[in-house]
């Protein structure tokens, strides 16, 4: 059983892992790399939009400040580029890539090890999980994990203020743990008790509310930040999806991953 259980987790959390490497290769990182440059300041955001230029004081002389103010700007801004540069090359982009592949596949092994050991208990309760079955749990998997968390806890790109990152960790882990209870008394709860109790697990870490930062801000543009995140939950939702029918159809050990 327990070999039955690892290799499953194994095989279904490499391969989701890989898929989701991709998808970010595709969809999430250059939003990362993007972002990296407003971090660093060689982009700057509403540079060169009309009216959003520093203020000028107009009681200077303009012939006399013109000069001051162009004077070596050209070698300063050369070189503050070319140090842009060498801070982005620090990390070869194919160490990037396979550093990005090797964390997702150990995560989604994680994952995967998180929903054989449900399907496991499930079973103890004469539940058996096929591979239709395993991809509701990976929605639920990917509601409990990443989906409910977001509520509170946006994905966040680099140069974006956060709370302690304490407080955002014991509250992400509390509602994940929360959210994954509630959803399991509302399917498989046998009785009106069982599913109310489940639908206070499920709003109980919303109402706590989750940690925020003491002033929002950035220099990330807005708009920026909302693609990543809405990007960042695609690629889990149908990480997710894939993650638990795998799982489902290697437990199910059935060639179609239905049980006869």
């Amino acid at each position: 059983m327990l070999k039955h259980m690892l290799t499953g987790a194994l095989f279904a959390g490499v391969l989701a892992g890989l898929f989701a490497a991709l998808l970010q290769f595709f969809f999430v990182q250059p939003l990362i790399v993007l972002s990296e440059r407003y971090e660093s300041g060689e982009l700057v955001h509403f540079a060169g939009v009309a009216g959003a230029e520093a203020p000028h004081d107009h009681d200077h002389d303009h012939d006399s400040a013109e000069p001051a103010s162009t004077e070596g700007a050209a070698p300063v801004a050369a070189e503050a580029h070319e140090h842009h540069h060498e801070a982005a090359d620090e990390t070869p982009p194919l160490t990037r890539n396979l550093l990005t592949v090797g964390f997702l596949a150990l995560v989604y092994v994680g994952y995967g090890l998180l929903l054989v050991a449900g399907f496991a208990l499930a079973a103890q309760f004469g539940i058996e999980v096929t591979a239709r079955q395993g991809l509701l749990w990976g929605l639920a998997g990917f509601a409990a994990f990443q989906l409910a968390p977001a509520i509170g806890l946006a994905p966040e790109l680099p140069g974006t203020p956060a709370a302690d990152l304490t407080a955002r960790q014991i509250w992400w882990v509390g509602t994940a743990i929360a959210t994954a209870g509630g959803l399991a008394l509302i399917g498989y709860g046998r009785n009106l008790a069982a599913v109310a109790a489940g639908v206070v697990l499920l709003a109980l870490p919303h109402v706590v509310g989750a940690p925020e930062p003491e002033a929002f801000g950035g220099v990330v543009p807005p708009e920026l930040a909302a693609a990543f995140a809405a990007r960042a939950l695609a690629v889990g939702l149908v990480s997710w999806a894939l993650l638990g029918w795998l799982a489902g159809r290697f437990w199910s050990g059935e060639p179609d991953g239905v049980r006869p």
